[in-house]
């Protein structure tokens, strides 16, 4: 028989743009099933892999993409994890041999292309929201970076447990995008440095912070005593200083989540929440643009300019 050829997105070199090619489909291995997709997610640490800064030893070529959502035996599956798009063939091709246990059903009701961002970012606001910072109503949340595709759903996750919510965003365009996402108020600030005066009397407790460098500290100054900062990422700096007197003298925690690190059985429990909450109508993911596959490396320079409200997701064979 001949060899099943697919498109994909592959990365021949660090540093370089994407290719979409014509490939082979792996033979699939006796734990492994093979996905038509339909969505991928497309998210920054994507581009860190194009990059080659996370996981720079990784095998050369392949395809890249963590999270997507595809059709196995007729019905849409969510897929992450088990090595996709690091140690073997990722989701951002037209099929994918996966391993049986990187699959996830989708629950009845779920729209496909909003159930594709479960993988990564979904999880991460499902599980910084519900586990980490266990939000409660009697909550202040401030969400930095808001616009962005993890920090968009936090904002939704928030308001529907009944929190109350401001969100952070360096771009007036971007507010009403929030605002329809359940935030209080949108709060326009590009400069940590102006973050507590454009606060004013604010008193979060509850800060979740997906850029660090100048703004983890910044959170700090702004908390109420006994508040909490929960950091998912380095978007603005990986570096940053942090007042330790206020840190200790106002009872502070500060609470990390990092997805490469949490155990596989740990992410597929979270992927199964965040679906639900998805039914539920108590996560929204705000998709920004559907882009063609073709288009992948505009999509990841979207990134690079902070050009996104939401999140970006490819749209792959099943989806056509």
């Amino acid at each position: 028989m001949a060899t099943r050829t697919v498109r994909a997105a592959r990365l021949t070199e660090h540093g370089h743009p994407l290719e979409v090619q014509q490939v082979p489909l792996a033979d699939p291995a006796d734990d492994d099933v093979v996905v038509e997709m339909g969505y991928a997610g497309v998210n920054p640490i994507d581009r860190y892999h194009a990059l080659g800064t996370v996981a720079p030893d990784a095998p050369l070529p392949r395809t890249i993409g963590l999270e997507g959502v595809g059709t196995l035996d007729g019905r849409w599956v969510a897929l992450h994890g088990h090595g996709l798009g690091v140690v073997r063939d990722g989701l951002w091709a037209d099929a994918s041999v996966v391993p049986r246990a990187a699959v996830v059903p989708v629950p009845d009701g779920v729209e496909p292309a909003a159930a594709a961002a479960m993988g990564v970012a979904g999880v991460t606001a499902f599980r910084t929201v519900a586990d980490l910072a266990a939000v409660t109503a009697e909550d202040r949340v401030l969400v930095l970076g808001a616009s962005g595709g993890v920090g968009s759903m936090i904002v939704s996750l928030c308001e529907a447990r009944g929190a109350t919510v401001w969100g952070q965003t360096a771009h007036q365009g971007k507010a009403a995008v929030l605002e329809r996402q359940g935030a209080t108020r949108v709060v326009i600030c590009d400069d940590p440095g102006e973050l507590p005066g454009v606060l004013g009397e604010l008193r979060p407790t509850v800060v979740f912070d997906p850029l660090g460098g100048g703004y983890t500290g910044a959170a700090v100054e702004a908390l109420e005593p006994h508040g909490r900062v929960v950091t998912f990422g380095t978007s603005a700096d990986a570096e940053g200083r942090l007042p330790l007197r206020s840190l200790y003298r106002k009872g502070i925690s500060i609470l990390a989540y990092g997805g490469a690190v949490e155990p596989e059985e740990a992410v597929a429990r979270g992927i199964r929440a965040s679906l639900e909450a998805l039914r539920d109508g108590s996560l929204r993911v705000p998709i920004d643009a559907l882009v063609p596959l073709e288009d992948v490396n505009d999509a990841l320079e979207r990134l690079v300019h902070r050009a996104v409200s939401g999140k970006l997701v490819l749209t792959l064979a099943a989806a056509r």
